[in-house]
């Protein structure tokens, strides 16, 4: 088959550049070669930081988590006694129809109802703070 005229003039211009021109070139792919391969590290390295940052913020929130559950089941474990023993104080009250030990019984409910677990603990800005701090002693 026979070349087109384009074709032969390009194997033609191909022939006119010199030693320095294909220097020039081989120095355009290895600087591209070694931008890819830089960029390719960069970029591994920040998903490598990114894996260990989660790895240890996903390890925080499940310590924080474990604490906060072993404080929520004691502290309403304590409250289930308080609210039965309370409940039945209030049973007997009514029973003997004793106004007085009945007012003082419905009061102590509603203040034990009114508190919340977290609310004696302050800010919640401060609980963050303690969990960040490794050396924390969480005693419940």
């Amino acid at each position: 088959m026979p070349k087109s005229k384009d074709a032969v003039e390009k194997v033609a211009d191909l022939s006119k550049l010199s030693g320095v021109d294909a220097l020039a070139a081989l120095n355009q792919i290895v600087e591209g070669a070694r931008e890819c391969i830089t960029v390719h590290e960069v970029e591994s390295s920040k998903r490598a930081r990114l894996q260990a940052y989660e790895t240890v913020e996903v390890a925080r929130i499940r310590a924080g988590e474990a604490v906060l559950k072993d404080y929520f089941s004691r502290v309403f474990e304590e409250r289930r006694y308080l609210y039965e023993e309370m409940f039945a104080r209030l049973d007997v009250a009514l029973e003997k129809g004793n106004a007085e030990v009945l007012h003082s019984v419905v009061v102590g409910i509603v203040d034990i109802a009114k508190s919340s677990p977290l609310a004696a603990m302050g800010d919640l800005g401060q609980v963050r703070q303690a969990l960040d701090d490794p050396n924390q002693v969480w005693d419940l």
